[in-house]
């Protein structure tokens, strides 16, 4: 691939870092690449330069593995940091542990954490290309962007999209980073959950809209780790008001993982109309198009 010169980001920590441009310009690359992943040789030297570390102070199995795979294809020699296996368990501060890594000459960083802002930290203090794999409550922007390219993948324009957002919306990054790139692009959506939950983000009311017939389900998971209280009572009572046991016409998108039988029942999750495994494998792909569009810029 030539080099890319017009991707105008340095970084992407929010979805705020990106323009329009640039979100159409990662799509299209996306689909480069997706042509890459789908013939028999599924590696390009793009990046053999290169060295990228994930840094993941949170558990992660789908996102590591995705950014890792894609990294790979690449030819990025990769570092994966874990922070159960680190210093950090002996005191060593975040701030010390990403010098260290800055004198290993990395040249882009994956970084996951359960405090919100960190990603952003880690930019400030390194200045080379950060990628927020997910940090708090805050957002997720990869998932964000791949959910989209997959909605585009399946035909769908910003004009024709309609989409209910269904679960804890309080504590969910990846509504953090859609609900951005939803507003940016014009793309019509709603919200819906329990009141004890989603009354308290300030999103209700301002994006409910009952005139509106939905296209696409997007089911959130049930953040039950990151609440500070119990904000719904049992599983079984939100799969009842809340869960979603048939879609009809509608597409279903989940991020995963899923709780079965909570957000979604088995034979929706696993039906026509679902595109969660479609989102996992076009994940790859288009974390492949940010990390090599990054991977141009002068520092990186």
């Amino acid at each position: 691939m030539e080099e890319i010169i017009s991707f105008k980001a340095s970084k992407l920590v929010s979805i705020d870092d990106l323009d329009i441009e640039d979100i159409y310009l990662l799509f299209n690359t996306t689909l480069e690449f997706e042509k890459v992943l789908n013939r028999p040789l599924k590696k390009v030297p793009a990046l053999k330069d290169k060295t990228i570390a994930n840094v993941f102070f949170e558990d992660s199995t789908r996102t590591k593995l995705s950014f890792e795979i894609a990294q790979k294809r690449l030819s990025a020699d990769v570092l994966n940091f874990s922070s159960s296996s680190s210093s950090i368990k002996k005191g060593e501060t975040l701030n010390d542990t990403i010098q260290n890594l800055l004198k290993m000459k990395i040249d882009l960083i994956v970084v996951r954490h359960k405090i919100s802002g960190t990603a952003s930290f880690v930019y400030e203090k390194t200045g080379v290309p950060v990628i927020n794999a997910g940090d708090g409550t805050n957002e997720h922007p990869t998932q964000a962007l791949l959910d989209l390219f997959t909605l585009w993948k399946n035909g769908f324009t910003n004009e024709s999209l309609s989409i209910l957002v269904k679960g804890d919306v309080l504590h969910s990054r990846v509504a953090g980073s859609s609900f951005k790139l939803w507003k940016k692009l014009g793309i019509k959506f709603s919200v819906e959950g329990p009141n004890t939950v989603n009354s308290r983000t300030g999103y209700l009311p301002e994006f409910s809209d009952s005139n509106v017939s939905f296209n696409v389900l997007y089911n959130l998971r049930i953040q039950k780790e990151r609440q500070d209280m119990e904000l719904i009572p049992s599983f079984r009572e939100y799969n009842e008001f809340f869960g979603t046991k048939a879609a009809e016409n509608q597409l279903v998108m989940h991020p995963g993982p899923i709780n079965r039988g909570v957000e979604l029942d088995s034979d929706i999750a696993d039906g026509e109309n679902s595109v969660i495994l479609q989102q996992v494998e076009l994940g790859v792909a288009l974390r492949m198009a940010l990390i090599y569009l990054l991977g141009q810029k002068k520092g990186a």
